[in-house]
Protein backbone atom coordinates (compact mmCIF):
# COMPACT_ATOMS: atom_id res chain seq x y z
CA UNK A 1 0.00 0.00 0.00
CA UNK A 2 1.29 3.45 -0.92
CA UNK A 3 2.50 5.68 1.86
CA UNK A 4 1.71 9.35 2.00
CA UNK A 5 4.23 12.11 2.69
CA UNK A 6 2.92 15.58 3.43
CA UNK A 7 5.26 18.44 2.56
CA UNK A 8 4.84 21.77 4.37
CA UNK A 9 7.21 24.35 2.82
CA UNK A 10 6.22 27.11 5.24
CA UNK A 11 7.84 30.54 5.32
CA UNK A 12 11.11 32.35 4.65
CA UNK A 13 13.68 29.96 3.26
CA UNK A 14 11.30 27.04 3.82
CA UNK A 15 10.10 26.73 0.22
CA UNK A 16 13.68 26.90 -1.12
CA UNK A 17 15.14 24.20 1.09
CA UNK A 18 12.09 21.97 0.76
CA UNK A 19 12.36 22.16 -3.04
CA UNK A 20 15.87 20.69 -2.85
CA UNK A 21 14.89 18.05 -0.31
CA UNK A 22 11.95 17.05 -2.45
CA UNK A 23 14.29 16.46 -5.41
CA UNK A 24 16.18 13.97 -3.28
CA UNK A 25 13.04 12.33 -1.92
CA UNK A 26 11.54 11.90 -5.38
CA UNK A 27 14.76 10.35 -6.67
CA UNK A 28 15.02 7.72 -3.93
CA UNK A 29 11.28 7.09 -4.14
CA UNK A 30 11.68 6.16 -7.80
CA UNK A 31 14.96 4.30 -7.40
CA UNK A 32 13.85 2.15 -4.46
CA UNK A 33 10.24 1.73 -5.57
CA UNK A 34 8.97 3.12 -2.27
CA UNK A 35 5.56 4.00 -3.69
CA UNK A 36 5.38 7.30 -1.84
CA UNK A 37 2.62 9.78 -2.64
CA UNK A 38 3.86 13.32 -1.99
CA UNK A 39 1.42 16.17 -1.33
CA UNK A 40 1.82 19.78 -0.16
CA UNK A 41 -0.15 22.01 2.18
CA UNK A 42 0.03 25.42 3.84
CA UNK A 43 1.23 26.12 7.38
CA UNK A 44 2.55 29.09 9.34
CA UNK A 45 2.67 32.57 7.86
CA UNK A 46 1.86 31.32 4.38
CA UNK A 47 -1.32 29.80 5.76
CA UNK A 48 -2.20 32.99 7.65
CA UNK A 49 -1.88 35.00 4.44
CA UNK A 50 -4.06 32.56 2.50
CA UNK A 51 -6.64 31.51 5.10
CA UNK A 52 -6.28 33.75 8.15
CA UNK A 53 -5.04 30.97 10.46
CA UNK A 54 -1.61 29.31 10.88
CA UNK A 55 -2.98 25.75 10.78
CA UNK A 56 -5.97 25.37 8.44
CA UNK A 57 -8.31 22.45 9.05
CA UNK A 58 -7.32 21.02 5.66
CA UNK A 59 -3.64 20.98 6.64
CA UNK A 60 -4.31 19.35 9.99
CA UNK A 61 -6.46 16.69 8.35
CA UNK A 62 -3.74 16.00 5.78
CA UNK A 63 -1.13 15.80 8.54
CA UNK A 64 -3.20 13.27 10.47
CA UNK A 65 -3.66 11.18 7.34
CA UNK A 66 0.02 11.25 6.33
CA UNK A 67 2.56 8.57 7.20
CA UNK A 68 5.27 11.22 7.55
CA UNK A 69 5.57 15.00 7.30
CA UNK A 70 8.42 17.12 5.94
CA UNK A 71 8.46 20.72 7.18
CA UNK A 72 10.59 23.60 5.94
CA UNK A 73 10.31 26.42 8.48
CA UNK A 74 7.72 28.85 9.84
CA UNK A 75 7.71 32.43 11.04
CA UNK A 76 9.08 35.84 10.21
CA UNK A 77 8.83 39.50 11.21
CA UNK A 78 5.91 40.02 8.86
CA UNK A 79 3.64 38.23 11.33
CA UNK A 80 5.35 39.08 14.64
CA UNK A 81 3.33 42.21 15.30
CA UNK A 82 -0.01 40.43 15.56
CA UNK A 83 -1.14 40.89 19.19
CA UNK A 84 -3.19 37.67 18.98
CA UNK A 85 -0.77 34.87 19.78
CA UNK A 86 -3.19 32.35 18.30
CA UNK A 87 -2.54 33.92 14.89
CA UNK A 88 1.24 33.54 14.88
CA UNK A 89 3.03 31.21 12.42
CA UNK A 90 4.60 29.20 15.23
CA UNK A 91 1.15 28.19 16.44
CA UNK A 92 0.77 26.13 13.28
CA UNK A 93 3.89 24.14 14.14
CA UNK A 94 2.91 23.73 17.79
CA UNK A 95 -0.59 22.72 16.73
CA UNK A 96 0.66 19.86 14.58
CA UNK A 97 3.00 18.66 17.32
CA UNK A 98 0.25 18.63 19.93
CA UNK A 99 -2.61 17.34 17.75
CA UNK A 100 -0.49 14.46 16.43
CA UNK A 101 1.14 13.87 19.84
CA UNK A 102 4.64 14.16 18.40
CA UNK A 103 6.21 14.11 21.83
CA UNK A 104 9.68 12.74 21.05
CA UNK A 105 12.11 15.13 19.36
CA UNK A 106 15.39 13.61 18.16
CA UNK A 107 18.11 16.13 17.34
CA UNK A 108 21.45 14.65 16.30
CA UNK A 109 24.49 16.92 16.50
CA UNK A 110 27.09 15.29 14.27
CA UNK A 111 30.24 17.01 13.08
CA UNK A 112 31.14 16.01 9.55
CA UNK A 113 34.95 15.81 9.45
CA UNK A 114 34.94 18.06 6.38
CA UNK A 115 33.46 20.85 8.51
CA UNK A 116 35.73 20.71 11.57
CA UNK A 117 37.13 24.11 10.54
CA UNK A 118 33.64 25.65 10.56
CA UNK A 119 33.06 25.16 14.29
CA UNK A 120 33.94 28.04 16.58
CA UNK A 121 35.59 25.56 18.95
CA UNK A 122 39.03 24.03 18.49
CA UNK A 123 39.09 20.99 16.18
CA UNK A 124 40.41 18.75 18.94
CA UNK A 125 37.40 19.65 21.09
CA UNK A 126 34.74 18.86 18.47
CA UNK A 127 36.34 16.37 16.04
CA UNK A 128 34.33 13.16 16.08
CA UNK A 129 31.35 14.82 17.77
CA UNK A 130 28.20 12.66 17.69
CA UNK A 131 25.50 13.64 20.20
CA UNK A 132 21.80 12.81 20.16
CA UNK A 133 19.54 15.19 22.09
CA UNK A 134 16.14 13.75 22.95
CA UNK A 135 13.74 16.60 23.74
CA UNK A 136 10.23 16.23 25.11
CA UNK A 137 8.12 18.21 22.69
CA UNK A 138 4.46 18.42 23.68
CA UNK A 139 4.58 19.32 27.36
CA UNK A 140 6.45 21.59 29.73
CA UNK A 141 6.31 25.34 29.87
CA UNK A 142 5.48 25.80 26.18
CA UNK A 143 2.11 24.08 26.64
CA UNK A 144 1.39 24.36 30.36
CA UNK A 145 -1.75 26.09 31.62
CA UNK A 146 -2.52 28.63 32.96
CA UNK A 147 -0.58 31.13 30.91
CA UNK A 148 -1.02 34.69 29.77
CA UNK A 149 -0.61 38.33 30.76
CA UNK A 150 -2.72 39.78 33.54
CA UNK A 151 -2.97 43.01 35.45
CA UNK A 152 -2.06 43.05 39.10
CA UNK A 153 -3.19 45.45 41.78
CA UNK A 154 -1.97 48.91 40.96
CA UNK A 155 -2.19 48.35 37.20
CA UNK A 156 1.10 46.43 36.97
CA UNK A 157 1.10 43.88 34.15
CA UNK A 158 2.42 40.39 34.88
CA UNK A 159 3.26 37.64 32.43
CA UNK A 160 3.01 34.03 33.59
CA UNK A 161 3.57 30.54 32.24
CA UNK A 162 3.25 27.13 33.88
CA UNK A 163 6.00 24.53 33.77
CA UNK A 164 4.27 21.19 34.26
CA UNK A 165 4.93 17.51 33.48
CA UNK A 166 3.11 14.44 34.72
CA UNK A 167 4.92 11.17 35.31
CA UNK A 168 3.45 9.51 32.20
CA UNK A 169 4.85 12.26 29.96
CA UNK A 170 8.25 11.93 31.61
CA UNK A 171 8.24 8.15 31.42
CA UNK A 172 7.42 7.97 27.71
CA UNK A 173 10.17 10.40 26.67
CA UNK A 174 12.53 8.61 29.03
CA UNK A 175 11.88 5.32 27.26
CA UNK A 176 12.67 6.92 23.90
CA UNK A 177 15.96 8.18 25.31
CA UNK A 178 16.94 4.93 27.02
CA UNK A 179 16.19 2.95 23.85
CA UNK A 180 18.26 5.39 21.79
CA UNK A 181 21.16 5.14 24.24
CA UNK A 182 20.94 1.35 24.21
CA UNK A 183 21.38 1.44 20.41
CA UNK A 184 24.41 3.76 20.66
CA UNK A 185 27.12 3.97 23.33
CA UNK A 186 24.80 3.11 26.23
CA UNK A 187 25.27 6.43 28.03
CA UNK A 188 22.35 8.71 28.88
CA UNK A 189 22.56 12.10 30.57
CA UNK A 190 19.29 13.50 31.92
CA UNK A 191 19.30 17.30 32.15
CA UNK A 192 17.09 19.08 34.68
CA UNK A 193 17.07 21.87 37.27
CA UNK A 194 16.11 19.73 40.23
CA UNK A 195 17.82 22.05 42.71
CA UNK A 196 15.14 24.73 42.21
CA UNK A 197 12.23 23.31 40.15
CA UNK A 198 9.90 20.73 41.69
CA UNK A 199 8.74 19.55 38.28
CA UNK A 200 12.27 18.43 37.49
CA UNK A 201 12.62 16.76 40.88
CA UNK A 202 9.86 14.46 39.63
CA UNK A 203 11.63 14.25 36.26
CA UNK A 204 14.79 12.97 37.96
CA UNK A 205 12.86 10.46 40.10
CA UNK A 206 11.15 8.97 37.04
CA UNK A 207 14.42 8.72 35.12
CA UNK A 208 15.99 6.86 38.06
CA UNK A 209 13.02 4.52 38.16
CA UNK A 210 13.27 3.84 34.42
CA UNK A 211 16.98 3.12 34.72
CA UNK A 212 16.13 -0.10 36.58
CA UNK A 213 14.66 -1.41 33.31
CA UNK A 214 17.84 -0.56 31.40
CA UNK A 215 20.73 -1.93 33.49
CA UNK A 216 22.99 -1.86 30.43
CA UNK A 217 22.61 1.94 30.07
CA UNK A 218 24.64 4.26 32.30
CA UNK A 219 22.39 7.07 33.55
CA UNK A 220 23.79 10.38 34.80
CA UNK A 221 22.18 13.68 35.76
CA UNK A 222 23.25 17.26 35.12
CA UNK A 223 21.74 20.65 35.89
CA UNK A 224 20.90 22.57 32.73
CA UNK A 225 23.28 25.47 33.42
CA UNK A 226 26.18 23.06 33.85
CA UNK A 227 25.08 21.12 30.76
CA UNK A 228 25.24 24.32 28.70
CA UNK A 229 28.75 24.96 29.96
CA UNK A 230 29.87 21.38 29.35
CA UNK A 231 28.55 21.45 25.78
CA UNK A 232 31.08 24.13 24.91
CA UNK A 233 33.83 22.89 27.24
CA UNK A 234 33.92 19.16 26.50
CA UNK A 235 30.98 18.16 24.26
CA UNK A 236 32.26 14.69 23.45
CA UNK A 237 31.53 13.57 27.01
CA UNK A 238 27.86 13.29 25.93
CA UNK A 239 26.28 10.44 23.97
CA UNK A 240 22.50 10.78 24.43
CA UNK A 241 20.95 13.70 26.33
CA UNK A 242 17.32 13.73 27.44
CA UNK A 243 15.55 16.81 28.73
CA UNK A 244 12.32 18.78 28.76
CA UNK A 245 10.87 21.02 26.11
CA UNK A 246 12.39 24.39 27.00
CA UNK A 247 15.82 23.11 28.06
CA UNK A 248 15.95 20.90 24.96
CA UNK A 249 15.09 23.82 22.70
CA UNK A 250 18.03 25.82 24.03
CA UNK A 251 20.62 23.06 24.38
CA UNK A 252 19.97 21.54 20.95
CA UNK A 253 20.58 24.89 19.26
CA UNK A 254 23.81 25.31 21.22
CA UNK A 255 24.88 21.79 20.23
CA UNK A 256 24.04 22.58 16.62
CA UNK A 257 26.64 25.33 16.48
CA UNK A 258 29.34 22.92 17.62
CA UNK A 259 28.93 21.24 14.24
CA UNK A 260 29.82 24.40 12.32
CA UNK A 261 26.34 25.43 11.26
CA UNK A 262 22.78 24.86 12.35
CA UNK A 263 22.17 24.51 8.61
CA UNK A 264 23.57 20.99 8.86
CA UNK A 265 21.27 19.58 11.52
CA UNK A 266 18.07 17.59 10.87
CA UNK A 267 15.47 16.59 13.42
CA UNK A 268 12.63 14.14 13.91
CA UNK A 269 9.50 14.56 16.02
CA UNK A 270 7.84 11.20 16.64
CA UNK A 271 4.67 9.78 18.13
CA UNK A 272 4.46 6.46 19.98
CA UNK A 273 4.07 4.54 16.70
CA UNK A 274 6.99 6.04 14.80
CA UNK A 275 4.96 8.46 12.70
CA UNK A 276 6.78 11.75 12.60
CA UNK A 277 7.39 15.23 11.36
CA UNK A 278 10.86 15.96 10.04
CA UNK A 279 12.46 19.37 9.79
CA UNK A 280 15.79 21.19 9.88
CA UNK A 281 16.74 22.60 13.28
CA UNK A 282 17.18 26.12 11.91
CA UNK A 283 14.47 28.72 11.48
CA UNK A 284 12.95 30.52 8.51
CA UNK A 285 15.86 32.99 8.08
CA UNK A 286 13.74 35.66 6.35
CA UNK A 287 16.81 37.90 5.93
CA UNK A 288 18.19 35.56 3.25
CA UNK A 289 14.94 34.20 1.81
CA UNK A 290 14.88 34.13 -1.98
CA UNK A 291 18.60 34.82 -2.33
CA UNK A 292 19.84 31.26 -2.89
CA UNK A 293 22.01 31.42 0.24
CA UNK A 294 20.17 28.90 2.42
CA UNK A 295 21.81 25.57 3.18
CA UNK A 296 19.41 22.74 2.21
CA UNK A 297 21.51 19.95 3.71
CA UNK A 298 19.72 19.86 7.08
CA UNK A 299 16.41 19.44 5.24
CA UNK A 300 17.87 16.78 2.97
CA UNK A 301 19.23 14.96 6.03
CA UNK A 302 15.76 15.29 7.58
CA UNK A 303 14.49 13.31 4.58
CA UNK A 304 17.03 10.61 5.46
CA UNK A 305 15.73 10.51 9.04
CA UNK A 306 12.17 10.29 7.72
CA UNK A 307 13.03 7.34 5.52
CA UNK A 308 14.76 5.58 8.42
CA UNK A 309 12.30 6.20 11.27
CA UNK A 310 8.88 6.42 9.60
CA UNK A 311 9.08 4.85 6.14
CA UNK A 312 11.17 1.73 6.75
CA UNK A 313 13.68 2.64 4.06
CA UNK A 314 17.00 2.56 5.87
CA UNK A 315 19.03 1.76 2.76
CA UNK A 316 17.76 4.88 1.01
CA UNK A 317 18.54 6.91 4.13
CA UNK A 318 22.10 5.59 4.19
CA UNK A 319 22.55 6.55 0.55
CA UNK A 320 21.38 10.12 1.15
CA UNK A 321 23.74 10.58 4.08
CA UNK A 322 26.62 9.19 2.04
CA UNK A 323 25.75 11.56 -0.81
CA UNK A 324 25.84 14.56 1.54
CA UNK A 325 29.28 13.50 2.76
CA UNK A 326 30.45 13.09 -0.83
CA UNK A 327 29.27 16.60 -1.70
CA UNK A 328 31.21 18.02 1.24
CA UNK A 329 34.26 16.09 0.03
CA UNK A 330 33.89 18.02 -3.23
CA UNK A 331 34.39 21.26 -1.23
CA UNK A 332 30.98 22.61 -2.20
CA UNK A 333 29.72 25.10 0.36
CA UNK A 334 26.78 27.40 1.00
CA UNK A 335 27.67 30.65 2.83
CA UNK A 336 27.04 29.29 6.34
CA UNK A 337 29.77 26.64 5.99
CA UNK A 338 32.04 28.55 3.62
CA UNK A 339 35.78 28.83 4.22
CA UNK A 340 38.84 29.79 2.21
CA UNK A 341 39.53 27.53 -0.74
CA UNK A 342 36.01 26.13 -0.93
CA UNK A 343 33.60 26.50 -3.85
CA UNK A 344 30.53 28.66 -3.20
CA UNK A 345 27.23 27.21 -4.40
CA UNK A 346 23.61 28.30 -4.23
CA UNK A 347 20.79 26.49 -2.48
CA UNK A 348 19.67 24.89 -5.73
CA UNK A 349 23.21 23.97 -6.76
CA UNK A 350 23.77 22.21 -3.45
CA UNK A 351 20.58 20.23 -3.93
CA UNK A 352 21.59 19.35 -7.47
CA UNK A 353 24.98 18.21 -6.21
CA UNK A 354 23.37 15.79 -3.76
CA UNK A 355 21.16 14.43 -6.54
CA UNK A 356 24.24 14.01 -8.76
CA UNK A 357 26.07 12.19 -5.96
CA UNK A 358 23.13 9.84 -5.57
CA UNK A 359 23.16 9.18 -9.31
CA UNK A 360 26.93 8.63 -9.50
Amino acid sequence: MAKNVLVLPGDGIGPEIVTEARKVLELVNERHGLGLEINEALVGGAAIDATGVPLPDETLAAAKAADAILLGAVGGPKWDTNPDFAIRPEKGLLGIRSQLELFGNLRPAILYPQLAHASTLKPEVVSGLDILIVRELTGGIYFGQPRGVREKEGGIREGFNTYVYDENEIRRIGRVAFEAARARDKRLCSVDKANVLEVTVLWREIMEDLAKEYPDVELSHMYVDNAAMQLVRAPKQFDVVVTGNMFGDILSDAAAMLTGSIGMLPSASLDENGKGMYEPCHGSAPDIAGQGKANPLATILSVAMMLRYSLNAGEAADQIEAAVSKVLDQDLRTPDIMSEGMKAVTTAEMGDAVVAALNA
